[in-house]
């Protein structure tokens, strides 16, 4: 498509797009009087309008049923999470009974390396991506710690070429290969939170699972974002937040997805509790841990329904909606944000350099060579919330749920007066 920088022509897009109705679905921020242009889903996305229905039967139940509750409301508490299981599953590629939703993203991972981490004198190492998201470093130092390990020896990293923003597919499949059965685990980030790069998922499954290894993924900023096949590329496990770009609220409910093939294994490690036993003799109160014969075996204590029906109330609309549809409204909003950026580029003396390579979902992040902060502070002044990263990137994520083509006018607009201000 040859796109045009005006504003005619994003509303044209606009009254074409087949998600258009769904921006009514989401609550706005306001700045200076106006709804913001809001490109920070990849942080925490915006309030569902429905969510607050799904909240309110909740306390309705628990002032009206109190502990009866747990049996006798709509939804009833014991079994609540899941009606996300089916959900879930078609948004990450798994089978229902892979999926599982409990406590919070780095909780989930560190459990699932107590399940997948098991190292041994000879096969130890972990690769990782250079800089992963802090949480997931020290997660990875404290259990290497944990292990009596040196952290040194043991975590790999996966570094970019020199003067190159973004990792190649090569390289990582070149170190798997050299560590060859030195290699206990690969645990790399889907999404790259600051370059917006999407990982080949596809082919760092297969070498490592080719060399032995387990194979986890953290899908914090690739769930809800890009398509996933986790069960067909046999990926061991993975874990995600859900208040991205699946909208669920402020630190809320993480999910996890466990490979069938682990699933009512006797001999598998993990840290067990009284809400991963098996749901008919839950309430027997045996001593011995009878495990659910699904991925809720992983669940420790009962689920957080305040927690988990902002969650389900999101992911009614991925029912309606679907991966592929959100898939296609991504990939033309972004092209033209690119676009745009390209266009205000030739207009300023700065220039922006996208660091985020062709294989990407909704972020772009993008080098403001010329300026500093005191652009970005501009553009949240003007109603543009966006994020910023030392030492001059901000990262632009228009979620395709609410975000309009008209915002990627206005933002160009926004950003062209910001620059000459400066």
């Amino acid at each position: 498509m040859e796109f045009k920088n005006t504003l005619e022509f994003a509303q044209s897009l606009d009254a074409k797009d087949n998600l258009k109705t769904y921006r009514d679905e989401f609550i706005f921020p306001k700045i200076n009087g106006k709804e913001v242009i809001y490109f920070t889903g990849n942080s925490l996305g915006l309030q569902p309008k429905r969510t607050k229905s799904f909240v309110d039967e909740v306390m309705k139940d628990w002032g009206e049923l109190a502990v009866e509750g747990h049996f006798y409301a709509e939804k009833p508490w014991w079994d609540y999470h899941e009606r996300l299981a089916e959900p879930l599953a078609k948004v990450v590629g798994a089978l229902p009974e892979e999926v599982s939703v409990m406590n919070t993203l780095t909780v989930n991972l560190h459990l699932l390396m107590v399940s997948f981490y098991n190292p041994t004198k000879k096969r130890f190492k972990i690769l990782c991506e250079e800089k992963a998201f802090p949480s997931d470093q020290y997660m990875f130092q404290s259990q290497v710690r944990f292990h009596g390990l040196d952290p040194e020896e043991t975590i790999v990293e996966i570094k970019k070429r020199d003067g190159e923003h973004h990792w190649r597919t090569e390289d990582i499949l070149a170190k798997i290969e050299e560590l060859g059965d030195e290699l206990a685990l690969v645990l790399i980030g889907g999404v790259n939170y600051y370059n917006g790069q999407v990982m080949d998922m596809e082919a760092i499954t297969k070498a490592g699972k080719a060399v032995g290894a387990n194979v986890g993924w953290d899908l914090a900023h690739a769930v809800g974002n890009v398509e996933l096949k986790l069960h067909d590329w046999d990926a061991d496990f993975a874990s995600w937040c859900s208040y991205k770009y699946m909208n669920s609220g402020p630190g809320n409910a993480s999910g996890i997805y466990v490979n069938k093939k682990h699933l009512n294994k006797k001999d598998i490690q993990r840290f067990e509790g009284w809400w991963g036993t098996k749901k008919e003799t839950r309430f027997l109160m045996k001593p011995e841990f009878e495990p659910m014969e699904n991925a809720d075996a992983w669940q420790i204590s009962n689920v957080p329904i305040l927690s988990v029906a902002p969650y389900l109330a999101s992911l009614t609309m991925f029912e309606e909606v679907g991966m592929a549809r959100l898939i296609a409204k991504r990939n033309q909003i972004v092209a033209y944000l690119e676009y745009i950026l390209h266009e205000i580029d030739k207009e300023v003396d700065s220039s922006f350099e996208i660091i985020t390579p062709e294989d990407r979902g909704c972020q772009l992040s993008v080098f403001l060579h010329g300026q500093g902060k005191s652009l970005f502070n501009y553009l949240m002044e003007n109603g543009v919330i966006t994020d910023w990263r030392e030492p001059n990137v901000i990262r632009l994520a228009p979620a395709p749920f609410y975000s309009t083509y008209e915002d990627m006018y206005r933002f160009g607009q926004i950003l062209k007066a910001g620059v000459l201000a400066n």
